[in-house]
């Protein structure tokens, strides 16, 4: 996809999975419609009036070259649907974002994930409950998801941070913003650790009743599973629990007392059999298939060649095929079954069966 096109759409904020396949099967390409587009072509595509109008507002603002400084400046990666590195885990989404803006590490949406959602407000129980299932998730070696809102999302930021891991906030807005503003500081230190900021909103666009449930699609995505933590009903993680569910992803949630509305989402998704009640992260990581790795042992081993500094690396506990491992390296096949073989030696790598290696 042409980039200043790419941009161009991505700016407009009117472009859904369906305009764009709409758009596609009409004109091919998104390069050749953006001649045609007019208020009737934006009403074609199901544009309300009022959003149509201001769509060629902002089309008759867009200014490249600014923007594209803009993005520098910020040290944003822009996507398209249509690059090679955008998320494997979105393409497989009924509904996935066309653009995304990034700033951070890209590559850790291909480790596995787990989102971890809840309540803005957080109670001292909810808080536990972070403190406890964060650094185990870490310990297995997964990368957490959340939304950086205040509450649940910040703490599972703070917690995993503090564990030594890294973490993805996908946000409701564009990242000309950091919302609530007082989260401004929890995101600089998320990507000065590894993480990652994610949206698939332009720089100006502000959060608003439509741009959080927008979120919460690709926050349920990106998981293998999605754990809500603290939800009251109504609360916007069950929406997220919802889509996980809808995606065909594991859906756990934690109980509370009873009489606690700030589980009453909890509840209700458990009752009605949309999530698997759980009481410790291991029941999570044994149900999505993470094999727990004891830290200790992996901690003590040092790669001794090339080859097996490479292995390790691209090893971790989601069971991968020798064929998995070898694209991930680079290396061939013999390389990286003699480098194997050494580190389960080690104690570094496992065997799980059927071909299967995680760490050790």
């Amino acid at each position: 996809m042409d980039r200043n096109t790419a941009l161009l759409w991505s700016w407009l904020n009117v472009l859904t999975k369906r305009r764009y396949d709409a758009i596609r099967e009409v004109y091919g390409d998104l390069e050749s419609s953006t001649k045609h587009v007019s208020e009737e072509f934006l009403r074609g595509l199901g544009c309300k009036e009022e959003t149509a109008r201001e769509t060629l507002m902002r089309m008759e603002a867009f200014d490249a070259e600014m923007y594209e400084k803009d993005l520098a400046k910020r040290s944003l990666t822009f996507l398209t649907i249509e690059d090679s590195d955008y998320p494997s885990r979105l393409h497989e989404l009924p509904d996935p974002p066309i653009f995304l803006y990034a700033r951070g590490d890209l590559a850790i949406l291909e480790q596995p994930l787990i989102a971890l959602v809840g309540t803005r407000e957080i109670s001292a129980y909810g808080r536990r409950v972070v403190q406890e299932f964060t650094p185990a998730f870490v310990s297995a070696g997964m990368v957490t998801v959340s939304g950086l809102a205040a509450g649940i999302d910040a703490e599972v930021a703070v917690q995993t941070i503090k564990s030594g891991g890294r973490t993805v906030a996908v946000l409701g807005h564009g990242l000309g913003m950091i919302f609530p503003q007082s989260n401004t500081a929890l995101a600089k230190e998320i990507v000065e650790e590894g993480g990652l900021l994610l949206t698939e909103f332009a720089l100006d666009i502000s959060p608003g009743k439509f741009t959080f449930p927008a979120r919460n699609r690709i926050i349920a995505g990106l998981g293998l599973g999605t754990v809500v933590l603290e939800a009251g009903e109504g609360s916007g993680a069950i929406i997220t629990a919802d889509l996980a569910l809808e995606y065909g992803r594991d859906v756990f949630a934690v109980p509370g007392q009873i009489f606690d509305p700030h589980y009453a989402g909890c509840h209700g998704l458990i009752t009605k059999g949309h999530a698997k009640l759980v009481t410790t992260p291991q029941e999570v990581l044994e149900e999505i298939g993470v094999v727990t790795s004891t830290r200790e042992v992996v901690s003590s081993y040092t790669p001794t060649t090339p080859d097996e500094e490479a292995v390790f690396a691209a090893l971790t506990t989601m069971p991968q095929q020798v064929d998995d491992v070898v694209e991930r390296t680079g290396l061939d096949a013999p390389r990286v079954g003699v480098a194997l073989t050494m580190m389960e030696i080690a104690g570094a790598a496992k065997n799980v069966g059927g071909g299967m290696w995680v760490k050790g």
